[in-house]
């Protein structure tokens, strides 16, 4: 498929963080862009305030009539029912259908292309490396899978000759891509309703790694069962952040690389995670060339990303903060960092599990993680695009939750018991509709502290 022959470009599912980097790169590529998407949301009406069309009912009486041509090509979202009428009338029709990691995958293929991937860590590694390639000229695009606050977008740049691509491992997605430089943070077992158990995961990532021409060109977390150029903190590794301090609620770290010593990076966001994110990005831009001054200015500047530990409130008498983590070990990283800022302050965490399916792969690890919160409250877990499993539900984790501060909420209360809590730092946590709600919370929690 050839990109500059295409005219028009139909999201079906537009409104998802990944599908949507897509629509708007391809918006400011001069496309007619239009989608659907079965619920509107803060960012469907971004995209809408850019110029993009987008409709909330599956007719297929809604789409453009110059779409009905050859030039015209389809996106398409896994998560699309079979039952899908727009999606069945392009079927039938022979168009260009396309998932969003099959035309990642032509993007890449005739781009120099950063690959970054992982369990854990891909959103927030990929949005510093954008940060740092755009911040120092390089002619970038990076797709990133979450809303950077530096640009409030999840698109950063507009370049042609080189991609930032978030490598993701659903579905085997990152087989897709054509790496020239690449990472992966973590291979965690997760997806366990794809892959069906870790060493299946283990074996893919290895197959992603081979994807990667120069051996030396590949960037890994310690410890890591797969072979490359190892980055660490505070443990030996080819790219070691070390001497590592808190300063004005920053990290201040010094790095040792395989051939010279650096001093004094700054970087704000808190968590030994996103620390070892920073240097992962770090090692590749080094790796490619950019200077260590302007690394250095572009991991001081950079502000964070849209529900990455995400601080909604911030005051001496209450902390809010909302996190992306759907996943034990992303949670025990929120705990991390949470208790790194806050060593004597009582913590609720709100959870909403994120698929039956990771739910119920992962009970016990998820029940231990929430269980150094002092107080957890549960959602009921949100589905995304799975079928109810028997037995699997809020209360079928939350018994195992040994914390007896423990308690499944509504979504229609959240608000109200959130406001009439007495912990001083709230944490919301979850990749389902959860993060619909910030918005809320925070202006009902700001209003009390008002009172």
């Amino acid at each position: 498929m050839n990109i500059n022959q295409i005219h028009n470009v139909y999201f079906i599912g537009i409104g998802g963080i990944g599908m949507s980097a897509l629509a708007r790169y391809f918006k400011y590529i001069g496309k007619d862009v239009v989608g659907y998407d079965k619920t509107a949301t803060q960012l469907t009406q971004e995209l809408m305030d850019e110029g993009i069309s987008i409709h909330f009912e599956d007719n297929i009486s809604l789409i453009p009539e110059h779409f009905y041509t050859e030039n015209t090509l389809v996106v398409v979202t896994p998560a699309v029912p079979v039952s899908h009428s727009e999606w069945n009338y392009f079927v039938e029709r022979d168009y260009q259908i396309k998932k969003r990691a099959e035309v990642l995958g032509i993007i890449t293929q005739d781009t120099f292309t950063f690959a970054v991937a992982g369990t854990h860590g891909k959103t927030t590694t990929s949005a510093i490396l954008g940060h740092i390639l755009y911040e120092s000229g390089v002619d970038v695009t990076a797709f990133i899978g979450g809303i950077v606050e530096n640009y409030d977008s999840n698109l950063i740049g507009r370049g042609k000759t080189v991609t930032v691509v978030e490598a993701d491992e659903f579905d085997r997605s990152f087989l897709h891509l054509h790496p020239n430089l690449a990472c992966i943070t973590s291979t965690d077992a997760d997806h366990l309703d794809i892959y069906g158990n870790a060493a299946a995961i283990e074996a893919s990532f290895q197959e992603f790694a081979d994807k990667v021409p120069n051996k030396s060109h590949l960037f890994v977390a310690s410890g890591l069962p797969v072979e490359g150029t190892v980055v660490a903190v505070n443990q030996a590794a080819d790219y070691k952040a070390c001497k590592v301090r808190i300063e004005n609620g920053a990290y201040v770290f010094d790095v040792q690389t395989p051939t010279e010593y650096l001093s004094n990076f700054r970087f704000s966001l808190p968590g030994t995670h996103n620390l070892t994110n920073a240097l992962m990005a770090l090692a590749m831009a080094k790796n490619y060339g950019v200077s260590t001054e302007n690394i250095a200015k572009a991991l001081q500047s950079f502000r964070g990303i849209r529900r990455r530990f995400s601080f909604q409130i911030n005051t001496e008498a209450l902390v809010y903060i909302d996190d992306y983590a759907h996943h034990p070990t992303e949670i025990n990283a929120v705990h991390q960092a949470v208790r790194e800022l806050y060593p004597n302050k009582q913590v609720l965490a709100v959870f909403q599990p994120h698929l039956f399916s990771r739910t119920q792969d992962f009970g016990p690890q998820f029940a231990q993680s929430l269980s150094q919160f002092d107080r957890i409250i549960l959602l009921e877990i949100y589905p995304a695009r799975e079928r109810p499993i028997t037995g699997i539900h809020a209360q079928w984790l939350l018994e195992q939750i040994e914390n007896p501060n423990k308690s499944i909420v509504s979504k229609t209360n959240l608000v109200a018991e959130l406001c009439a809590a007495n912990e001083t730092v709230l944490v919301t946590i979850g990749a389902g509709d959860i993060g619909e709600m910030v918005l809320d919370i925070k202006a009902a929690l700001t209003q009390k502290n008002r009172t």
